[in-house]
């Protein structure tokens, strides 16, 4: 359960433009009355509702970016952002889900993809089809590029070997970019991006990962064997993969803070809301002085992380240099979700500790925010490079 309302002020900095808070509230409309229904029985199931996925669709979540001339919604990538976050506050599968579709899939696409590759695929990515990126392996997963998945040209497609893995969306995914190696001997320069459908022969979703945190979204393997890609199907250039793959990751990083924004919200509202009805002591425990300043602390917390998210994701729109900003955001907000979710556990006390409050699902949805795109300590060493001038 989510307390109704958003109880955490907007300050100067993160006000919202009319059109922003319009979307901003119709994406907080569907999140509590089509997501909030689902989430226990999602998380329980390890499953993600595929009646609601098709509403997400309808409702345009899936393509918030992409042009109207491909059937999408042609907002900015602040719109995004706040979708992300509003979901992440109900449900961080539901968070991640539009996350890795506008973020990394669809963005790639419309920076990378050819107009007939955008016709095809993208016009399917804001209707009915869910994307996934395949970039992880066993051996790569900091070291991004350290892949061992194989390609061999053959006639007119590309041969495709190997292993993907914690790739994010993978059973329900209709459409892939899968990140593989042409030329080992150079390197990182070898890489090259492939879209690749789902049902291509050669191409298997292999074992869904049993995970603490984000249970109904779905993250498996995917195995390559001969799985033969068309030529018209490569994204960008031959070669030039590790660029699709850190500029959209740059961009997925401000994503992934803005879902640590929501669950951190979302612990937190539950938790004001729980202090002001849960009576010890023949009064509320929110007018105990030690509770008021445990959740004055952590509204400020929330608060900072709020802004270095916004701040990053402005700077995107505005075209302007944002890296560090991301990789801040990304580092902060990741510290501040996983703290925030802990001490709202405590103000439950026991109950907090059971199934029978949504605390300790924030608490386990926390968690991966540490470490999917981009671990902590790879934000951390983005961050020193850029401010040493390294």
């Amino acid at each position: 359960m989510v307390a109704s309302g958003d109880k955490l002020a907007y300050g100067p900095l993160t006000a919202l433009t009319e059109e922003e808070g319009l979307f901003q509230a119709m994406a907080r409309e569907f999140a509590t009355n089509e997501i909030l229904p689902h989430v226990q029985t999602m998380d329980q199931e390890s499953a993600f509702d595929h009646v609601l996925l098709q509403k997400i669709f309808a409702q345009g979540f899936m393509g918030i970016e992409a042009p109207e001339g491909y059937g999408g919604s042609g907002g900015s990538f602040f719109l995004a952002i706040l979708a992300i976050e509003e979901f992440s506050r109900v449900d961080a599968s539901a968070g991640v889900v539009i996350d890795v579709q506008n973020t990394l899939v669809n963005n790639a696409l419309q920076k990378w993809g050819t107009d007939e590759q955008k016709q095809r695929f993208l016009t399917r990515l804001v209707s009915d089809t869910l994307g996934a990126y395949a970039l992880s392996e066993a051996n790569s997963g900091s070291d991004a590029f350290a892949l061992m998945t194989r390609v061999r040209e053959d006639s007119h497609h590309f041969v495709l070997n190997g292993r993907k893995l914690w790739i994010t969306n993978a059973r329900e995914a209709g459409l892939f970019i899968v990140f593989a190696n042409l030329n080992p001997g150079a390197g990182y320069r070898g890489i090259t991006a492939f879209l690749v459908e789902s049902g291509t022969p050669g191409f298997t979703v292999g074992k869904k990962e049993d995970k603490l945190g984000i249970r109904a979204s779905s993250t498996c393997e995917l195995i390559l064997e001969d799985c033969r890609v068309p030529r018209e199907n490569v994204l960008g250039d031959v070669g030039k993969g590790y660029k699709v793959a850190i500029e959209t990751l740059n961009e997925g990083r401000i994503g992934i803070s803005a879902q640590m924004v929501g669950v951190a919200r979302g612990a937190l509202e539950g938790a004001i809301h729980y202090a002001q009805e849960r009576k010890q002591f023949g009064k509320p425990i929110a007018e105990f002085q030690a509770i008021q300043f445990q959740l004055a602390r952590l509204a400020t917390e929330v608060e900072a992380a709020r802004l270095m998210a916004y701040n990053a994701a402005r700077l995107k729109d505005a075209g302007l240099p944002f890296l560090k900003e991301a990789a801040m955001a990304k580092y902060f907000t990741s510290q501040v979700a996983e703290r925030v979710a802990s001490e709202c556990v405590e103000v439950y006390g026991g109950y907090g500790f059971t199934r029978d409050y949504p605390a300790e699902k924030f608490l386990r949805d926390a968690k991966i925010g540490k470490i999917y795109e981009g671990t902590s300590f790879m934000q951390l060493q983005t961050i020193a490079k850029i401010i040493l001038g390294a």
